[in-house]
Formats: C-alpha cells, structure tokens, sequence
C-alpha cells in the first residue's frame, strides 16, 4: 500500500527501536542492555609495554569502560547478577576506579578504521571489543567511524541488522554517508520499507542527499512495491538536479518498467544519439518485462556501444519469456560472457525444463575455466534435481567444500532438495543438519522430502522441532505436512494439523490445503466425506481438488463416482492426457470396455495425445534414457536379455504380472508382454547389467508407478539383494527386501 513520506509512522514503531542500545552514553540516558566481557589487545605501538585493556561492559554503568591494569595485576572477570559489581583480583571496580587514572587513547582515526579492516569483523565477539574501543577513543561520533561500524554489524559474517540500527541510533546529526550505508544494509537484509522510513528521517533531519543515496532508494521502491513512493523520490531528484546521474536514471528506469510503467521509464531514457550504455540495459530489461520484445531489439540494435550487460539483459528476457532458442542464438554469438550470462542461460533452460541442456552450459562454462558462484551453484543444483544427476550434483557439493563456500540458506537448500530429489535423502539430512542457517524453506524442503519418501512421522517431528525453535510456518509448510499425512494414512494427524492452521497459526487454509485435505480422506477410503469436504470449501475447487479425488476412485475401484468426477474433470481439463488416462484405469479395471474404447475415440477427436512414459537412471556422472519401445540404446540387446532372465527368476518367486491397469481389451498374454517392457524394468535391468552386485540402483520417472511394476521391483529387491529407490511423479518408493516404503499406499 503506498503511503506519502510524511505520514509514514514514527520510530517507535519499529523493530529496532524496541531495546534500549547497549552503547549509549551520557548521563541524561535510559540505562542500557548489558554487553558480554570480553578482552582486547591492544597494538603494542598504543599500549604501555606488557599492558592490557580490560574492556568492562556488564557492570552496571553508563557507558562502556576500560581500564588499564599493570604489568602484575591479577585480572579475573567474574560474571552473574548485573546488580553486583564485578572484581579484578580481590578488588572491587569502584575501588579500582578510585585509585587508577583513565587515560584517553590517542589511537587516530585510520587506526581505529584498520581495526575494521583486520580480524576484528570475523566474529561478533571481536567486533564488539573494536566497538568498545571505538567507544573508549572517543571516535565514535565520527561519522566515518561509525559509519563503518553499522556497515560491520550489518554485513557478512556478522549479518546482525538490529545491531546495526541500534549504532544508527546512537549517532548525533548523522551525515549522507551514514545515512546511504543504512540504506544499503536495509536493502541488503530484505527491508525495502525501512529504507524508505530512513529517507523520511534523512529529508527531516536537513541531510543533503547526493548522487548515491538514490539508486538503492529506487530499488527498495520497487521491491517494496512503493510506485507512490518511487515518484516522489523521482521528483526529489529532479528537484536536487540530479536526474542526469546515470545510475540514477538507470535505478529509476528499472523501478518504473517493475511497475509496467514504460512510459515514463522510456523519459528517464532521453533520446539523445549517445544513450548511457547502462541506462540502455535497464530499458531494454524493462522492455522485457513488460513483453515488448519488438521494442526490445529495437533498442539493442540501435545502441552505438553494447557490453556484457547488454546482452544479458536480451539473453535473461528471451529466457523468462519462453524464447529459448533465440537466448541461445544470442548466447552464442557474444565474444566475452560473465557470471551473469551463464546464469541467465542455465535458468532458461531449467524454466523450459531442458534440464540436461542446462547441465551441457554448465559443463561448457566448466571447460573455459570460469569459476561459479553461489547464484550459478543453485541452478545448477536444481537442474541436478529434475534431471536425477546424481553425480553432478555430488561435484557441485565436492566444490563448495572444497573451495570454501559458505552453505547459506539459498544454496543449502538447493543442494539439500538435490539429494531429495536424487533418492539420496541420506545426505539431505546430513546437509540439513550441518546447515548454520535455516529458513522458513529449508524446513519446506525437508519436510517435503520426508513425507513424499513415506516418512510421516519424522515429517510432523521436524515440523514441531521447527515450531520450537521459533521459525514461523508458512503455507507451504502445511501444505508438506499434509501432503506427508495422506501418504502415510495418517488421517487423524492430518485433520489436526489441518484444523490448526488458522488457530494457532493465523493462517487461512488455501485451496492447496484443501485439495491436501481431500487427497488425505480419498486415500484412505473416505470417498464420500472427501467429496463433502469439497461440496463445503468455502472457495470453488479447481482441478488438482476433483483430481485428488479422481485418483482416490482409481485407487479403491469406485467405478461410479469415478466416472461423475471423471466427466468433471475432463470438462474442466480436456486437454490433459493424465486426466484420460485415470478414467480409463477406473473403467479398465471395472471390465468396462466399451467405455474405454470411447474414452480413446473421444481423445481421438479432441487430438489428445497421450505422455510417453520414460525412466531415467544416473550412471558414473552420464543419465540414460530409457521409453518402452525405444531401442536407441546402445546396450539395449542386452538389456532386453537381461529383462527376459529377470522376469524368468521372478516368476519362480512367485510373481504373476498385473495387467488390470492395461487399457485394451486383449487377450492378457498380450497384456503381459504389454507391461513387461515399461521403461522402468528397462532402467533397472541397465542398473543390474553395469552395477557390481549390492549397489543401490536409483531411477526418476515422469509419470506414476503402475502397480505391475511395483509389484515386480519389489520382488527384484529381493531376489537380486538389491536397494531400489524410483522417484515416479507423485513421491519416493525405496524398495528393500521386498517391501516397499510407502507400504503399498499409493
């Protein structure tokens, strides 16, 4: 919601302003927090020989002190009530204080700001102590200090914006310097609307604005959503004469094409013959955004001078924009590429689901010798995911250990959905558990790991463990939660969590819950209370709800409510093969042939076509393909040797194929060669051909399990002492021992 700047609200309604600073000074002051102890070295060129500053901050003072103490003086710190007094030696301070002198340091200012640039920013313990120095120096009302300082607390490692703010706090008259790193921190921590708040502060207390404060103002506007806002920064800068600083204008276009305004951001642009390159860029990303992709190239081929970011700016617009072809065209043109290029092109190819393309970039971006970043690193992760390359994804985790990548919150995440998704879930708790920082979505995607494996229980543990540790759930972890529920037919459990939400939680069930919530009830059997559930949402369901319940037919046999939903769903969907195809299972499996026959003309008619099945398995760092049919594989003689042995042993264990998900009235001979060459046997049979005995085969396919080769899979993991994890579309089945771990509950 956009507000004016002179009504935003006051100080005392933010965050940061709810404690008292513990650094404040000043007799007139509130008393402040307490601070831990802690002691520092002084440089040897600043301390008396063989003395230390024992820096006190938990008595009960105004301000943080320090002491010198001799060479001999026995100096123990002892902690506990901040009501008593702590002692050095077998001295009190107030007797300490009444027989030592308090000399001023005489550090300068570029020693005290070496401080900063040393070993001091590395944790908060140290930072504090140089804090305590800058403090005791008398050096902090020197803008430039502390200004500095606010940018250490708020900055990696230390990342501790409230601390930040709390040193903002305590700066007197704060300068256009100050005021900028403020606003690049806010920025930083994901705080668009305190950057906006610390303007209003800025433009109140008479502080000059310059050609920096802008940029980061126009960008918190636009990520804030503040289109009111950004015009009044505008005109704050066309007032200050500053509307011809390029960055400005650059800022400010990209602000206006956010907002569709490409009017106005085309203004900021001018029409002069030699346009700023980087203004261009901006345009040209605006242009994008807004899909007019003619004005677009207009702009790009018209540019006297182009750089990298030009043609990033085209690469990453084609790409969101479904033009895959033509980022790539551009992609291979371009003489010199940067991070970004890469980046845009990976993502593209991931958007379009080429996730083996985007892995090909990547190992081409690997052969040029171009190290990747964290941003690169994700999206390859995710490519690793979809695609099921196991072994590229181990690399990409080999070399963030190795090359000392810090594993935050985006990239942990995406390594630890890899595994997930890889049927490795092992290592996705290893890299869950070692993970130093956890969001809201690094908890979503273990907890949808857990449940789509079978693992309910540890599922609804992690989501109370996240509770407890004061992390706030969202949609989307309910959405886990329940979805681990239905899976495991916990349908008490899952009509608690369900009925929680909103109570304890503040959060209103969305249709996805609901459609959870009817997937829970239709799996176990409660066919006419999911309906119900449906008949009373208090929003219109959509497809994925009578979907849920579609499947809940398929799976307990009910031919006739499978058949009303189904007409249903075919109206709402009429172009979706699967929908077809679930309605034929129903039918198929009552003997009704007549209907599947006309189910097939009607797709016929509509020109539906159904999906190829198709399995994919990762073999030393190269996925192989496999659909029924398909001899394209080098090796598939032997593979299909080694699937008639298979089946051969199989059926001596007592298996029998299971052809009632065959959609044709034949005669069932045929039927059973009909469900023999699935391309999930054909990928497991490639395992078991090229795998030493006893190692785990791993296979993703694109479409659900039939109950055939769940049944067969189960037997070869006996038979052949084997673990088989298949990821099929719906969740995990990590066959062992001739059990499944969804227990047959799919």
């Amino acid at each position: 919601m956009a507000m004016e700047l002179q009504q935003l609200p006051s100080s005392s309604s933010l965050e940061h302003q709810k404690t008292i600073p513990y650094f404040s000074s000043g007799a007139n002051e509130p008393k402040p927090t307490l601070a831990q102890s802690f002691l520092f070295r002084c440089r040897s060129k600043q301390a008396a020989p063989r003395t230390k500053m024992v820096v006190i901050a938990s008595a009960p003072v105004h301000s943080i002190r320090a002491l010198t103490l001799k060479p001999r003086a026995s100096a123990s710190l002892v902690g506990g009530d901040p009501d008593n007094l702590f002692k050095v030696g077998e001295q009190s301070l107030d007797d300490i204080q009444s027989q030592e002198q308090f000399p001023t340091n005489k550090l300068n200012q570029k020693e005290v700001m070496d401080l900063f640039n040393s070993n001091c920013i590395v944790s908060l313990q140290y930072l504090k102590q140089a804090h305590a120095l800058v403090l005791k120096s008398g050096h902090f009302q020197d803008h430039y200090v502390s200004g500095t300082l606010l940018k250490c607390y708020a900055d990696a490692p230390i990342r501790e914006l409230d601390l930040a703010l709390q040193v903002f706090d305590n700066v007197s008259n704060p300068n256009v310097f100050v005021f900028n790193i403020v606003f690049k921190c806010c920025l930083a921590h994901g705080e668009p609307y305190k950057v906006i708040w610390f303007y209003y502060k800025m433009v109140v207390a008479n502080s000059r604005p310059n050609k920096f404060t802008y940029p980061p103002l126009f960008k918190a506007c636009k990520n804030a959503g503040a289109l009111k806002e950004g015009e009044q920064v505008h005109a704050q800068v066309v007032k200050r004469g500053l509307s011809e600083d390029d960055h400005i204008r650059s800022s400010g276009i990209q602000m206006y094409a956010s907002f569709r305004r490409v009017a106005e951001a085309r203004k900021l642009l001018g029409e002069s013959e030699e346009m700023d390159v980087i203004c261009c860029n901006a345009m040209i990303d605006g242009y994008m955004k807004s899909g007019n992709v003619t004005a677009a190239e207009d702009l790009f081929y018209r540019m006297m001078s182009k750089n990298v970011g030009s043609y990033n700016a085209m690469i990453s617009g084609f790409c969101r924009l479904g033009m895959i072809k033509e980022a790539r065209i551009l992609f291979d043109k371009m003489i010199e590429r940067d991070e970004i290029t890469w980046s845009a092109m990976i993502d593209g190819y991931i958007l379009g689901s080429y996730h083996r393309e985007a892995l090909e970039i990547f190992n081409k971006m690997q052969k040029e010798k171009i190290k990747p970043k964290k941003f690169v690193l994700s999206s390859v992760l995710a490519a690793c995911a979809n695609f099921a390359a196991l072994d590229h994804g181990r690399w990409i985790h080999a070399y963030v250990k190795r090359n000392s990548i810090y594993l935050d919150s985006v990239l942990g995440t995406a390594l630890l959905d890899m595994y997930v998704k890889c049927g490795r879930l092992d290592l996705a708790w290893e890299v869950f558990e070692n993970m130093r920082e956890k969001e809201v979505f690094t908890y979503n995607a273990m907890i949808g790991g857990l449940g789509a494996y079978g693992r309910a229980e540890d599922a609804i543990g992690l989501f109370s463990k996240m509770v407890r540790e004061k992390i706030r759930p969202n949609s989307i972890t309910f959405v886990g939660v329940l979805n681990a529920c239905s899976h495991a037919g916990l349908v008490d459990k899952g009509l608690q969590i369900f009925h929680s939400m909103e109570r304890f939680y503040g959060i209103e069930p969305q249709i996805e819950h609901y459609g959870c919530l009817v997937d829970l009830l239709g799996r176990a059997g409660q066919l006419l209370e999911a309906e119900q559930v449906i008949n009373m949402m208090p929003m219109k369901p959509n497809i994925a709800v009578w979907g849920a319940l579609l499947n809940a037919c398929r799976i307990h046999g009910d031919a006739r409510l499978g058949e009303r939903v189904g007409n249903i769903v075919l109206d709402m969907d009429p172009e979706n093969s699967g929908r077809y195809a679930l309605l034929s299972n129903i039918y198929a499996k009552a003997n009704r042939w007549d209907d599947v026959a006309n189910l097939r003309k009607l797709m016929k008619e509509r020109g539906i076509k159904t999906v190829t099945g198709c399995s994919m398995i990762d073999l030393n760092g190269m996925v192989h393909e496999f659909k029924m049919g398909d001899g394209s594989h080098p090796q598939m003689k032997e593979i299909y040797r080694t699937l008639g042995k298979v089946m051969d042993k199989l059926k001596t264990e007592g298996y029998a194929p299971n052809t009632s998900q065959v959609l044709l009235d034949i005669e069932e001979e045929e039927k059973e060669t009909s469900v023999k060459y699935h391309s999930e046997k054909l990928a497991i049979c490639f395992g078991i051909l090229n795998t030493k005995p006893g190692t785990t085969i791993r296979v993703v396919k694109n479409l659900r399990v039939c109950e055939d080769c769940h049944s067969a899979t189960k037997v070869i993991s006996k038979v052949y002492d084997r673990e088989i994890i298949v990821r099929d579309r719906i969740r995990y089945h990590h066959f062992k021992n001739g059990r499944c771990s969804c227990n047959d509950f799919w």
